[in-house]
């Protein structure tokens, strides 16, 4: 028994299901068509696919292929049979017919071009690309709260709703915002860069923030209001509190697109000092002389 290079050809094992090898097929005529590849040995190898394709489609040759393999084509394999056959100008769909008997639908250029292999059309799946790609930089605000945002593409401009938790890198696909062909409309896909805020820093779904805070409440305790991107909240700060001790508020963060959880918010403390000069006199030398450290 010969060898089974009709499997070869298409790149599937011998034992594929009807549906493995038409998934095949369509790969690779995809590829090799004609009118998607310019190189002259495209359309040779595209005569090769298809021929490949309705042997092992119809499930009588198939059978018949299965039982005899190669031999079927005199010995050669089926891509040097199906080579000496094109290069000598030989009707391979004549010789196929002589092989399995019936007719075979035909390998002439003519029908290929147009598609029509066992009622597949070649144009129900090569489709032009009909999205568009496109680069858009939000707001790092709206891209942690969400929101929308205006863009103009070919002359058309329209709101784009923003997803909370989006980041740079990311991609957001615009249904029906791309190009137009037989009445088929395509999606608009925007690659997102977020903008750096002058107040925060985004680490994974985590948000970081300085805040001041003033050298009393620092030294002894108290309450500061801190604005953030939701809401004002108030900080209650412990006693000697140095600078650049963190407050974790939990669920401020961003929210996670994934999960629908949300990160936390850390608050790192800047204890401002205030001017010698515009404290009180009488504070001022006390402090000089009883604050320890110095000579």
């Amino acid at each position: 028994m010969g060898g089974k290079s009709l499997y070869e050809t298409l790149g599937i094992k011998p034992d594929a299901s009807p549906e493995e090898i038409k998934k095949a097929y369509r790969k690779l005529a995809r590829k090799y068509h004609p009118d998607i590849c310019k190189d002259p040995e495209c359309e040779e190898k595209f005569k090769e696919i298809n021929a490949a394709y309705e042997i092992l489609s119809d499930p009588e040759k198939r059978k018949q292929y299965d039982q005899y393999g190669d031999s079927m084509f005199g010995g050669q394999n089926f891509h040097d049979f199906a080579q000496q056959n094109f290069q000598g100008g030989v009707d391979l769909d004549e010789i196929l017919r002589s092989i399995f008997g019936g007719g075979f639908g035909g390998f002439g250029s003519q029908t290929f071009r147009s598609g029509g292999f066992g009622g597949f059309n070649f144009e129900d799946f090569a489709q032009p690309d009909l999205d568009l790609h496109a680069k858009i930089t939000i707001p790092f605000r709206t891209a942690v709260l969400g929101g929308t945002h205006s863009l103009t593409i070919n002359g058309e401009t329209f709101d784009v709703r923003i997803p909370a938790g989006v980041k740079s890198g990311d991609t957001l696909r615009i249904r029906g915002k791309g190009r137009s062909y037989k009445g088929r409309r395509g999606d608009l896909l925007l690659k997102v860069e977020v903008a750096p805020d002058p107040e925060y820093e985004r680490v994974g779904n985590d948000l970081y923030k300085t805040i001041d805070i003033p050298l009393k409440v620092a030294l002894f305790g108290g309450k500061v209001k801190v604005p953030t991107l939701e809401k004002e909240i108030t900080l209650k700060v412990p006693p000697n509190t140095k600078c650049g001790a963190k407050f974790r508020v939990k669920g401020m963060g961003v929210m996670d697109r994934k999960t629908k959880s949300k990160g936390d918010l850390y608050l790192k403390a800047n204890i401002v000092l205030p001017k010698a000069e515009e404290l009180d006199p009488e504070l001022a030398k006390m402090m000089k002389e009883k604050l320890p450290g110095g000579e």
